[in-house]
């Protein structure tokens, strides 16, 4: 199979949007994810996976901490900002948490330290161990098939 096609299949698993932040040398910096999971309730794990060309990779690896911040229905432009959609040299002004940079009004934002890295492919899994986390609440920024979508409740129909 080729990859455009391998590439639209993964597109039909709707997914939320991430910002994955780190701080190196006192300078944060945020990329857009969506290959983000939960791993393990004890010790409590989360993974990332970044493609080997990123330069969030080398920059996890030198700080050896990050963090993940679940992006709100409203939060378009931070997704597309940390994905290089948006041109402009105007510097994003993170929040600091658990001294690490996070969006603010994230859905969630979580602090982790570097637990393992896995080489799967053209890509490198993080695994972090959580460190903190906070929650707010309100509604995902969703996407499938290359487009971002909204949370739609379904309601519940009768037998």
């Amino acid at each position: 199979m080729d990859d455009r096609f391998f590439r639209n299949a993964m597109g039909k698993f709707a997914t939320g949007i991430t910002v994955v932040s780190t701080e190196v040398k006192g300078e944060a910096h945020g990329m857009t994810a969506n290959a983000f999971v939960s791993v393990s309730l004890n010790p409590k794990l989360i993974l990332v996976s970044i493609d080997k060309r990123a330069k969030m990779l080398g920059l996890i690896q030198e700080s050896k901490k990050f963090a993940v911040s679940f992006l709100a229905g409203n939060q378009q432009a931070e997704s597309m900002r940390f994905a290089g959609q948006l041109k402009g040299d105007t510097p994003y002004s993170f929040e600091q948490f658990n001294e690490l940079p996070v969006i603010q009004d994230a859905l969630a934002n979580i602090t982790c330290t570097l637990y393992n890295e896995v080489e799967a492919g053209d890509h490198v899994l993080f695994i972090g161990e959580v460190t903190d986390l906070k929650v707010s609440e309100g509604d995902p920024l969703l996407y499938y098939q290359g487009k971002y979508r909204e949370l739609t409740a379904i309601e519940p129909t009768e037998p």
